[in-house]
């Protein structure tokens, strides 16, 4: 149903969540040799299985909430959830970016696209959930009224 906004949030923020796994967090003018996530020069979601696993969990639970939207309850809970798996990717990549970051020594190391969809991706799932439950509340107090 993308005819609801909420819809479009959740079609957004599956986007996000997804697109990941085709650009980087950061990237360094060069390769560093030694470094667990910047071997060739770009840290990706790719680099941690736990990464991969997580936004792709995320993505797919948004994508997954567009077709629930005829039970509502179930669509806020997989939004939740979508969030909490973006919220522990973010916090896991900055953890193992913390542990590598001696690694690179004196390269700079400058931000991607990838650092900011993350974050975009929870801010649309908490749009499309308080939208979901605008919905919820409607359609109970039209119950009432019958």
């Amino acid at each position: 149903m993308l005819q609801r906004i909420q819809s479009i949030f959740l079609l957004l923020a599956g986007g996000a969540s997804l697109s990941l796994f085709g650009v980087p967090f950061a990237t360094t003018p060069r390769a560093v040799e030694g470094s667990a996530i910047f071997a060739d020069a770009a840290y990706t979601v790719q680099d941690q299985v736990a990464l991969m696993a997580l936004f792709a969990v995320a993505g797919a639970l948004a994508i997954a909430g567009i077709f629930l939207y005829r039970n509502r309850l179930l669509q806020m809970r997989l939004s939740i959830f979508s969030f909490i798996a973006n919220l522990i990717g973010v916090v896991l990549g900055v953890i193992f970016f913390m542990q590598n970051s001696n690694d690179v020594g004196e390269q700079p190391v400058n931000d991607g696209i990838g650092v900011y969809l993350p974050i975009a991706a929870m801010i649309l799932v908490l749009m499309a959930y308080r939208f979901i439950s605008k919905d919820e509340k409607l359609v109970r107090s039209m119950d009432r009224l019958r």
